[in-house]
């Protein structure tokens, strides 16, 4: 009866394409400087360490809400653009090898998800809903799929022409990390804390125990990017993120005994349970039927613009040419 999307495994298929940019950037002339390749080492090193400003939209993939259709398990068709919301972090970049570096990154989002935004029946009819701040903190492995990168000269002068500074990429990164959830729903206009109202019966015997309000997390995705200058550059990622809980958005299993509920709980815990609008869509999410699907767990993805602040040297202030004299001393 109720079928419901749970994608808890990167499908990259089908969604990305091998991004090709040709970054045509005048920044202006050049005195004539001696330059290098990227590949050398003296160049890959000046680009080892970066912070970095995360910010965009977040999508959510889980039980609640979706697409007009039933549910696909591990595919992003059911991504519901109606419930986007977004994100914010800031990482440090450390680039070991010129193919490859590693990130470590804090950030803070929302997600959430609505079965009143689909008309697939028996979501609608369900009529849950939710929303939760989420807060990650990981580290990812990053690996170059493509790159052209060299410096230009240091200095700019009218009237004189040089190398352009380059540095485009193209890279694929993985890792592991951790996220807090704290999913709420709305009752007569307020958002309460689920997890404290055991909707699903946690806790009761038979039942599942108490989640906990913290997942693992393996952050899978690939960006690309380019240099505005030697010291600034911009991009997008795009981030899958695979958890291992099914409680993101408070439903995983069955329905429980709302009376039960009501009675050691209060009546914020029975309706949420169930908040169906008639008695016989009540009646398909009762004690022991369907309300989620434990088989799969929750996901959530990020689209990011990201700002790029080079910080491993600075950039000199162009010096005045020192005059030697032979033979003769400076007057003043």
């Amino acid at each position: 009866m109720l079928v419901i999307l749970d994608s808890s495994f990167l499908v990259m298929t089908n969604v990305l394409k091998l991004l090709l940019l040709i970054a045509t950037i005048l920044v202006g002339d050049f005195v004539v400087s001696q330059t290098t390749n990227f590949n050398s080492t003296k160049n890959w090193r000046r680009n080892k360490k970066e912070l970095i400003i995360n910010v965009g939209p977040t999508g959510f993939l889980g039980e609640l809400g979706g697409r007009d259709m039933i549910g696909k398990d591990y595919s992003m068709a059911d991504l519901d653009l109606k419930s986007t919301t977004f994100n914010v972090g800031f990482s440090y970049r450390y680039r070991f090898k010129p193919y490859f570096a590693t990130s470590t990154i804090a950030s803070i989002g929302s997600v959430k998800g609505d079965d009143k935004l689909t008309l697939e029946s028996a979501r609608n009819a369900r009529n849950l809903n939710f929303k939760s701040t989420i807060v990650s903190i990981y580290q990812r492995f990053e690996m170059m799929l493509y790159f052209k990168e060299s410096f230009g000269h240091k200095y700019n002068f009218k009237g004189l022409k040089g190398k352009k500074n380059n540095n485009e990429q193209i890279y694929v990164f993985t890792g592991i990390g951790v996220t807090y959830f704290n999913p709420k729903g709305n009752y007569e206009g307020q958002w309460l804390a689920l997890r404290p109202l055991r909707t699903e019966g946690q806790g009761f015997p038979g039942r599942p125990k108490e989640y906990l309000p913290v997942t693992v997390i393996i952050p899978s995705g690939i960006g690309m990017r380019f240099g505005l200058t030697r010291m600034w550059r911009v991009g997008v990622e795009l981030t899958y993120f695979k958890t291992f809980t099914d409680y993101m958005d408070d439903v995983s299993t069955t329905g429980f005994d709302t009376d039960l509920l009501l009675e050691k709980y209060g009546k914020e815990s029975a309706y949420l349970s169930n908040p169906a609008q008639t008695e016989q869509y009540k009646a398909w999410f009762a004690n022991g039927q369907q309300r989620g699907d434990a088989r799969n767990k929750d996901a959530y993805l990020y689209a990011n613009f990201i700002f790029a602040r080079n910080i491993t040297y600075k950039v000199s202030s162009p010096r005045r040419p020192q005059l030697k004299w032979k033979g003769m001393r400076a007057k003043f």
